[in-house]
């Protein structure tokens, strides 16, 4: 089976480090949920979702297991949260300028 990512959803967070949480649907059929788009200090990037052990650190969830498929991931994460992002800017300016529609 051929890995395709068939769906991005993107939710905005107000945190100071996570901008957003993404969902991203495989094939139609693997839903990944909490996926964080993260501000670094040279960009934005994705961390997998995880948990903290009981005995202290996290544990990955659900993580992609070579280089190609989180480049994979990471694209189409941060390109749905730019497009969301842009969406939102252009419908501030068009309420701060007067123009609902």
């Amino acid at each position: 089976m051929n890995l395709k990512i068939t769906e991005v959803r993107i939710r905005p967070a107000n945190e100071k480090l996570v901008k957003a949480y993404a969902s991203i649907c495989f094939n139609d059929c693997f839903l990944v949920h909490d996926i964080r788009v993260i501000k670094g200090s040279t960009g934005h990037f994705i961390s997998f979702p995880n948990r903290t052990k009981s005995e202290g650190g996290q544990r990955d969830i659900a993580f992609p297991v070579n280089a190609e498929s989180r480049d994979m991931i990471e694209q189409a994460a941060l390109a749905q949260y730019e497009k969301v992002v842009s969406e939102a800017r252009k419908s501030r300016r068009k309420i701060v300028n007067g123009l609902s529609k």
